[in-house]
């Protein structure tokens, strides 16, 4: 029988994440994909309920990029993001997120 090992001191247990209703579907996934979580594991220390962040998620074939604005909805078991952390995501109201990501997402970054 393996023991479970030790719960980091003040890493968050999960972590819930909001991101607009209008991002595109292309910007959906970069966010959603588990290399953008590890990154977010990897780049954010402390987290607190209604914090935002402004996150690069990609370039575009015609060289702009999206910046998707995250917010933090709920943190549960402390308040540091760690390697164990969940990340969870949740979609809140649209607030006109633009990308010229017409290539990506076919009629444009607010069209899914």
């Amino acid at each position: 029988m393996a023991l479970e090992s030790p719960r980091e001191e003040g890493v968050a247990t999960r972590v819930v994440v909001s991101y607009p209703e209008d991002l595109s579907k292309w910007g959906r996934f970069q966010v959603e994909k588990p290399s953008f979580r590890a990154f977010l594991r990897k780049t954010r220390g402390r987290v607190r309920e209604g914090e935002e962040w402004e996150e690069f998620v990609g370039v575009g074939c015609c060289g702009n990029t999206l910046d998707v604005p995250l917010r933090i909805e709920r943190v549960e078991g402390g308040d540091r993001i760690g390697e164990g952390t969940e990340l969870e995501y949740e979609v809140r109201e649209a607030c006109g997120v633009q990308g010229s990501w017409r290539v990506q997402s076919k009629g444009g970054p607010s069209h899914g």
